[in-house]
């Protein structure tokens, strides 16, 4: 029987006339517990959601890894990229990759009856997986013939668009005799929140590209791969960047490189949330402490006893380690209720909103890493207790004799 843990049994579960002085603290120290362990939940589970939802979107729009020509990294709409059986199954035997998707690019005029407009012309085949970006679709769908197009809601409101109106489109990078220029009808309207897509990106047939700029069905711009899992991007544009670029020439970018201003900015508020995670353990830490010592004293005249009765120091230490525990324990529980409840309603009904020109959405979105909660409850749990083996050592400089008198 583990004498120690039964007598902290017994003293968390006196009366409260037993604990007057300590019992109110008790509660405080709970609560700033349980408020901290909520906050830095909170904190975490919402960053983790924003950088998930910005991620998602950026990788939506372009893709994991690009290939593409040397010539052609600062224009992409120059010098074809030849799409050789050797070159792809170099690169699609890589078991990490998913999806592997050509994309021929361009750059036109969109001109309708009263404005005209320059935008980014992405052609797409007929195999493009347009799920990628199938939540972001508000009106219409994807592309779906050689004349239709994608365009976003941002473009359709300044040229004053709809679904099926005709455009026409103007080629400026192709030089032939006469103005090159080809009508499409807008099939689908998108919205991502990003203005770096929004404000000129839309998605047209890449047969329509290709036959624009005089190419072959094997030449496009650059191709764009896929990955199952975002956290091999890295390794694999590693790989690729010595299997394929050094080989066959060609430049390999992963999304970190493509978009560095979006996923710095994202790295930043790591450290916002570090800053916040490392006050709450402070705040929690100090509690306890003080609670600890609270106590300790209450109880100085009960270890006087425990110690004229042969008890060891680390013995009576134990007892209140085990008090303190309790406590912790409890606060963990609240803290955890508490956090999980108010992201819930927020996941559920999106009660806060956001500014979507400055955060790329429209609410706080959530996200519910288990492995992170997890980790963040057993760092809570590990920093308390080493926190609290410091004023526990009060109890060793404890007179037997003093601490009865002082009963």
């Amino acid at each position: 029987m583990n004498v120690e843990y039964f007598i902290s049994k017994r003293i968390v579960s006196a009366k409260e006339n037993k604990n007057v002085f300590s019992r109110p603290i008790i509660r405080v120290t709970i609560s700033a517990i349980a408020l901290s362990v909520a906050v830095m939940l909170i904190s975490l589970s919402v960053l983790e959601g924003f950088q998930s939802e910005v991620t998602n979107k950026v990788v939506s729009f372009g893709s994991h890894i690009q290939i593409a020509p040397y010539q052609s990294v600062d224009d992409k709409t120059k010098s074809p990229l030849e799409l050789t059986d050797k070159f792809i199954k170099s690169v699609s035997t890589n078991k990490e990759v998913s999806e592997i998707h050509p994309i021929v690019y361009d750059f036109a005029l969109v001109k309708t009856n009263t404005d005209f407009l320059g935008i980014n012309l992405k052609g797409v085949a007929k195999t493009y997986n347009w799920e990628n970006i199938e939540d972001k679709i508000t009106q219409g769908v994807g592309v779906n013939s050689d004349s239709s197009i994608l365009i976003s809601e941002q473009i359709a409101g300044k040229l004053n668009l709809q679904l099926g109106d005709k455009i026409r489109v103007y080629f400026p990078s192709v030089k032939n005799e006469r103005v090159n220029v080809r009508p499409f009808y807008v099939c689908g309207l998108y919205n991502s929140s990003m203005s770096e897509f929004d404000e000129s990106m839309t998605f047209v047939s890449i047969n329509k590209l290709q036959k624009v700029k005089s190419w072959s069905e094997k030449e496009v711009s650059l191709i764009e791969i896929h990955l199952f899992d975002f956290s091999d991007v890295e390794r694999v544009t590693k790989y690729l960047s010595v299997s394929v670029e050094d080989y066959y020439n060609k430049n390999v970018k992963s999304i970190h490189q493509l978009y560095p201003q979006i996923f710095d900015w994202l790295k930043l508020q790591d450290v916002n949330v570090m800053v916040i995670i490392l006050l709450m353990l402070l705040v929690a830490g100090v509690n306890i402490i003080s609670s600890l010592l609270i106590l300790i004293l209450e109880k100085t005249s009960f270890i006087g006893i425990l110690k004229s009765m042969g008890v060891s120091n680390w013995s009576v230490r134990k007892i209140f380690l085990y008090n303190a525990m309790y406590l912790v324990s409890k606060g963990l529980l609240w803290g955890n209720f508490i956090a999980f409840m108010l992201l819930f309603v927020q996941y559920q009904f999106e009660i806060i909103s956001l500014d979507e020109s400055t955060y790329y959405m429209s609410t706080i979105p959530i996200s519910f890493n288990l492995t992170s909660i997890f980790l963040l409850n057993i760092g809570t749990l590990i920093t308390c207790l080493l926190m609290m083996i410091l004023p526990t050592i009060v109890i060793t400089k404890i007179s037997v004799v003093k601490a009865i008198r002082f009963h």
